[in-house]
């Protein structure tokens, strides 16, 4: 006697290889990642396993349309899209790609900070517009990175590994996170309370995940703390900051510029105003984006959806109290 395999259901595109593994274990069926909930949720009602990007918002109605549901594999590090807490009522675990996408994430910190550093944006276009050609005045002098204070907000993966790279670079580095004291944070890193932290840094870079505590972190009060010629880079979540209070203080000039990986509103509405700004330099988040690391995350995520299916642990459980 045959036992029929579970339903696994994709929802975003897979290479071969991975949907090969996936139905050795499997039956796999691929939903549109662009499909509407109620389509998601008719194609879940038999599944015990749904692959899927985790900018998609996952809650208790999908749950309760899916009672086989086992596993929530999300594709990013990012888990703030989906309700852990029904999920977990409902003895559904969650798993999310960590690790895998830090070094292309603190890339692009470190990419932001020296376009914003030597106006490299601005530059380029001063030279495509004719500018340089017709001896036009050239823009603005940048800054050096070299003794410039970096303060990371967030001491997790990627704020590890940005702080640390900083500090080749001759940055004093400062950092702040919920923890006031972490064994592996970096040495010769100073902490300091967030608004300390905000005073005293020429650069702040954000990496603290969304959540109740973490939403507006950084208001019109944080960004008053922030030194005129400071910059702002954030490359964790868009509402992490007051963006109605950021344009502001860029339009004023209490704020020297910011670079932006992630908004409040993605994408963003044609008209918002923060993209006619010439001192904030935004990017569609892509703070993952590169080859290497998007397969590297769609593996895990399939690695994660596999193991619960198959009985295992899965490497990156969000709520291992459902796993018993």
């Amino acid at each position: 006697m045959t036992t029929e395999k579970p339903l696994a259901c994709v929802c975003l595109p897979l290479e071969p290889e991975l949907e090969a593994r996936i139905e050795i274990s499997c039956r796999l069926e691929q939903v549109s990642w662009a499909a509407p909930l109620e389509e998601l949720i008719e194609a879940v009602r038999d599944a015990e396993g749904l692959l899927i990007s985790n900018r998609l918002p996952i809650g208790d109605e999908l749950f309760a349309a899916a009672p086989k549901l086992r596993i929530l594999a999300g594709v990013g590090v990012g888990y703030d899209a989906f309700d852990i807490e029904a999920a977990t009522k409902r003895g559904i675990a969650v798993s999310n790609t960590p690790d895998v996408l830090t070094h292309a994430v603190a890339d692009l910190v470190l990419g932001l900070l020296f376009a914003l550093s030597r106006r490299l944006l601005e530059n380029a276009e001063y030279v495509q517009s004719g500018g340089w050609s017709q001896a036009a005045r050239p823009p603005r002098l940048g800054f050096d990175i070299r003794g410039r204070t970096l303060g990371v907000v967030g001491m997790g993966r990627i704020g590890r590994v940005v702080t640390a790279r900083a500090q080749t670079l001759g940055m004093r580095t400062l950092w702040n996170d919920v923890f006031s004291e972490l064994p592996d944070a970096v040495p010769q890193s100073e902490y300091r309370e967030l608004r300390d932290l905000l005073r005293e840094s020429d650069v702040v870079s954000l990496h603290t995940d969304l959540n109740p505590t973490s939403h507006h972190l950084i208001s019109a009060d944080e960004l008053g703390c922030m030194q005129p010629h400071a910059v702002l880079i954030n490359t964790s979540r868009g509402p992490v900051i007051d963006q109605v209070a950021l344009t502001a203080a860029l339009e004023a000039g209490t704020l020297a510029a910011c670079a932006l990986d992630v908004l409040e509103q993605e994408p963003p509405a044609a008209d918002d105003l923060i993209l006619k700004l010439p001192n904030a330099l935004l990017v569609p988040h892509i703070g993952s984006a590169t080859r290497q690391t998007r397969y590297a995350m769609r593996e895990l995520a399939v690695r994660n959806l596999l193991a619960v299916l198959t009985g295992e642990p899965p490497p990156t459980c969000l709520n291992p109290e459902v796993l018993g």
